[in-house]
């Protein structure tokens, strides 16, 4: 095990649990929690940040010394160094606009980055199943990582994934079960099968390991933009741990005195999926009943990291904005016609995001995170073709 690791800490009591053990919520928080509500008790990895601080190297890079799975036990996947490069046609009153695009991870999105952690601590925990539930591209990318490593999938999934999602997830040879309801309910379904079963789940938030996997698009974002943390990033979120991991990641920066600052995080929602914007603007809690934004995988209803993604925007100083669904499609179409990026609805919602945005200084730098490939989505790309 990885020797700068410290624990897992509840981020809500404190509590501190051994890195080397499975955990999913703290038990004592989460002692009344059921499926179907918003996870309290979500644990956070901790390092030995003075000691990353001593051995970190920006001549010689090792982000393994962030990683909460030792490399060794790491799946043969190439997941991560994905493209980041200037926007510079894409708007001409803002030059400091970047785009980081996860839509070239192996299974075409960011949530390879955490599925290939969850496989590295199955390998490492000697499991050979774990099993997720997911709107479509947590699936994917569980599915081609288990493939990988020879890891069986199962997975839970709406009947309203779009069929690109679905097909590939079974290319991969995963078990699919298509669940006839919401994402929210395949969630339920993923954990009582993991119960029953005794397999690894790799539910969004659920298990902490897979907000540290999508830390890792911050800590190369921070690489890539010469060592200097942008002043904005526009982040795409549905259930709040992509937002979770992007905090995590600077913030261990930050920990580990790499940085000074945090870059302003927006949160970037449908309007037809705002349960965390209303949270964030109204500091009350209350699902959004019948999610249907075109954008599916932001499309969640009860979103399971609710309370972490409105800390990453509160101590970040950024906000939160909500997007309509012609907004995204509108956004979707402009985005592929002036930077050659092609984004899923989900993805394009950061541009969307962006260009609904005010108050943003034109010197400013600003990161749009474009989450996932186009090709996922093929149906809702022919929409916007007709705006």
């Amino acid at each position: 095990m990885n020797s700068i690791l410290k624990y897992y800490k509840c981020r809500d009591c404190g509590r501190e649990f051994p890195i080397s053990e499975t955990h999913y919520l703290c038990p004592d928080c989460a002692k009344n929690w059921k499926a179907g509500k918003p996870l309290v008790g979500v644990l956070e990895v901790f390092f030995d940040y003075n000691s990353i601080s001593r051995t970190f190297d920006k001549n010689s890079v090792d982000w393994n010394l962030f990683s909460a799975v030792d490399p060794r036990y790491f799946p043969p996947f190439p997941v991560g160094n994905t493209p980041f490069f200037r926007a510079s046609n894409l708007s001409k009153k803002y030059e400091n606009l970047f785009i980081k695009f996860d839509g070239l991870n192996p299974s075409g999105s960011l949530k390879d980055r955490a599925s290939f952690l969850l496989v590295a601590e199955a390998n490492r925990l000697g499991e050979s199943e774990i099993a997720c539930a997911s709107t479509g591209n947590a699936a994917s990318a569980l599915a081609s990582v288990c493939a990988s490593a020879g890891i069986k999938a199962k997975i839970f999934v709406p009947k309203t994934a779009p069929e690109a999602k679905r097909v590939q997830m079974k290319m991969c040879g995963a078990e699919v079960v298509e669940v006839d309801g919401s994402y929210d309910d395949a969630f339920a379904l993923s954990i009582e099968y993991s119960k029953q079963n005794g397999v690894l789940n790799r539910n969004t938030a659920y298990h902490p390991l897979t907000i540290e996997g999508k830390k890792s698009v911050a800590l190369e974002i921070f690489e890539q933009n010469g060592f200097e943390v942008p002043d904005w990033i526009f982040v795409p979120v549905g259930d709040g741990v992509i937002i979770s991991g992007v905090y995590k990641g600077f913030r261990d920066l930050k920990s580990a005195g790499l940085t000074k600052k945090l870059p302003k995080l927006v949160c970037v929602q449908a309007e037809k999926s705002a349960a965390i914007h209303n949270y964030i603007s109204t500091g009350k809690y209350s699902d959004f009943l019948d999610a249907t934004t075109v954008a599916d995988s932001i499309s969640v209803s009860c979103p399971s990291n609710v309370f972490m993604a409105a800390e990453a925007v509160e101590k970040s100083e950024g906000f939160s904005i909500l997007v309509s669904d012609n907004e995204i499609l509108s956004a979707q179409k402009k985005l592929s016609e002036n930077s050659g990026i092609f984004a899923e609805p989900a993805a394009a919602s950061s541009f969307a995001g962006f260009l609904k945005s005010k108050g943003i200084k034109t010197t400013d730098s600003i990161v749009l995170l474009i989450t996932g490939n186009g090709l996922k989505d093929i149906a809702s790309a022919e929409k916007s073709l007709a705006l």
